[in-house]
């Protein structure tokens, strides 16, 4: 085996530390904006639970030790003057520690309020372990000393409040290991005679370099972000569990650790040339929970799926994109499979979210925009836009093209034509001249806003007559400020730094303007956008949106559609710039 890279380093505070396919992550986060001064084993299954704490300690006072933690892929490491602890994955479910020169204390993470919340410890008398059950995940988390002591023990078989836990240290010049497991029952008592500590980290060190070269085996020093990126990918990949039916790339290990039906198309083309399988898996996701109405969920996780808003229809234009992606074309099997379940998507928005007699969808809700507190909203919620429009007609055309490639001329044509009158009606029904406004799908109310929303129908592309793509590229370029596209123009009353979707700048909007406007040949101000977006990603990481003036990440830290996107745009570029006849819009 060769040497491994040891990977980029990264801040604790940003992203968790896990690994691909894990349930669990190490941080410090507790909720959104809460962090605590002890990092945490933090699982995922049956919501988001802090589980263990981890506390390190000076082992000849016995307190809490003031370190610093750094963070690569493969290792954890709290650093103290004295020693060191380090942490790394020895597979999905399995965690395993060394420290010198440093103790530690694992307690459960959570106040013990009652019999049946919080976690019950216990030593299992059979391989003697330290064990916790978790009522919030159902599950166990044994730990297992290897070497060294355990020198504490606190709580063994308490039921109600107090403190519960072990302190695991050794001898001076010693060194103490321990692993820690997450499982469901009962298994074999855990043996670390096949690997050592090194070997486990050595070995993460080569699973994450072949998920990196194989996602973005094009990076380069002008796309130095691209390795995080894929870290972030990698590290927020669950393996299949309950409700979630597929390998799954969760938006991220924080707290916003579900797939949504429309992040989850990102992921989807970051990683369609180098993984394909895992791409398809993305996309896949949320089709395997429609409903009998043909809607999508808005929302997946671990236990919980959720129908009450919908998201936008842009599985169309992904897919177009993602087809062109992949290495290998879809079998007949897959065409007609996902033919069918991309029509009854489509079948929703044409009959349920369509006004009888109405040429146009509505939205119910900002929510089901995927740009939930929009200024386009503020007027009323029931709204018909022009963004809805585009994404419906796009996906229009690629169920013509999914019907033309498996034989079916008579749709396929069908198919055009609702395109074709959808594109109409929204030209006709929305666009002033100047710029296309909502309207009250009750009501029948028009306003306008300065919401970017509004201006999502450059995503039609080539599909746009020109006079209207000038107009739209013109106001698309009023948003962009020295990082990127405001999600609210900056002078606008409503303007708001950290206001979601009234102002920060969010990743999905950037790819879907970006390509849009590639594919209408507005080319410069596709390449500023995608430049300007790039630089934020590398100077201010993969947060789930950012300050619009001054680039600072907000909310969730490590989100993965962030990194894709950058993937996105960074690959694009890096195959324009070393070979320009073979670049293709988003995703390529």
């Amino acid at each position: 085996m060769t040497a491994a890279r040891p990977g980029p380093a990264f801040s604790i505070h940003d992203i968790p530390f896990s690994t691909h396919g894990s349930w669990f992550g190490i941080s410090p986060v507790l909720a959104e904006r809460t962090r605590a001064e002890d990092l945490h084993l933090v699982s995922h299954q049956n919501g988001m639970h802090a589980v263990l704490r981890f506390v390190p300690l000076d082992t000849t006072t016995g307190d809490r030790a003031e370190t610093r933690v750094e963070t690569r892929p493969s290792l954890l490491e709290w650093v103290h003057d004295g020693g060191r602890i380090g942490l790394a994955y020895a597979s999905p479910d399995t965690v395993r520690l060394r420290g010198e020169g440093l103790g530690l204390r694992i307690t459960a993470a959570a106040e013990t309020l009652t019999p049946f919340t919080g976690a019950y410890f216990y030593r299992d008398p059979v391989d003697g372990a330290h064990v916790f059950t978790s009522y919030e995940t159902g599950r166990r988390y044994r730990i297992t000393v290897l070497s060294g002591a355990v020198t504490e023990v606190a709580g063994s078989q308490a039921l109600g409040g107090g403190d519960r836990g072990i302190t695991i240290t050794a001898d001076v010049g010693g060194v103490w290991e321990a692993a820690i497991e997450e499982l469901d029952s009962a298994r074999r008592p855990y043996a670390s005679s096949e690997k050592t500590f090194g070997q486990v980290v050595e070995a993460a060190e080569h699973a994450f370099a072949a998920f990196a070269d194989t996602v973005a085996p094009w990076r380069s020093s002008g796309t130095p972000a691209a390795e995080l990126a894929a870290y972030v990918l990698w590290s927020a990949t669950v393996r299949p569990a309950a409700l979630v039916t597929r390998p799954a790339v969760l938006m991220s290990k924080h707290w916003m650790d579900k797939v949504w039906s429309w992040d989850h198309c990102f992921n989807a083309l970051a990683l369609a040339p180098g993984a394909p399988a895992l791409a398809w898996d993305q996309f896949s996701l949320p089709f395997d929970h429609q409903d009998e109405s043909g809607a999508l969920p808005d929302s997946v996780t671990h236990s919980e799926v959720l129908y009450n808003f919908v998201k936008p229809p842009i599985h169309g234009w992904a897919l177009g994109h993602l087809r062109r992606r992949l290495p290998d074309p879809l079998d007949r099997a897959e065409l007609t499979d996902t033919y069918r379940r991309l029509r009854r998507w489509t079948d929703f928005w044409l009959t349920a979210r369509r006004v009888p007699g109405a040429a146009l969808p509505h939205y119910q809700h900002g929510n089901d925009s995927g740009w939930d507190n929009a200024t386009t909203f503020d007027p009323e919620r029931v709204v018909v836009t022009a963004d809805l429009a585009a994404f419906l007609a796009l996906q229009l055309h690629e169920l013509a093209a999914l019907a033309s490639d498996l034989g079916l001329a008579d749709e396929a044509r069908s198919w055009t034509r609702t395109a074709e009158e959808t594109q109409a009606a929204v030209l006709d029904q929305l666009w002033t001249g100047e710029r296309f406004v909502a309207r009250g799908a009750d009501s029948g109310d028009t306003w306008s806003s300065s919401s970017l929303l509004d201006l999502m129908p450059i995503a039609l592309g080539e599909h746009l007559p020109e006079n209207v793509v000038a107009v739209l590229a013109a106001r698309i370029e009023t948003h962009l400020t020295p990082y990127g596209l405001a999600t609210e123009l900056p002078t606008s009353p409503h303007y708001l730094p950290d206001g979601y979707w009234r102002g920060p700048i969010w990743a999905p909007a950037t790819v879907l303007i970006e390509d849009g406007l590639r594919r209408a040949g507005h080319h410069r101000l596709a390449d500023e956008i995608s430049a300007r977006f790039r630089a934020l990603c590398e100077t201010h990481g993969f947060a789930e949106n950012f300050d619009a003036l001054t680039g600072t990440g907000l909310r969730d830290r490590a989100y993965t559609w962030t990194a894709s996107s950058y993937l996105l745009l960074a690959e694009a570029h890096e195959l324009r710039h070393t070979a320009p006849t073979s670049a293709a819009h988003t995703g390529g």
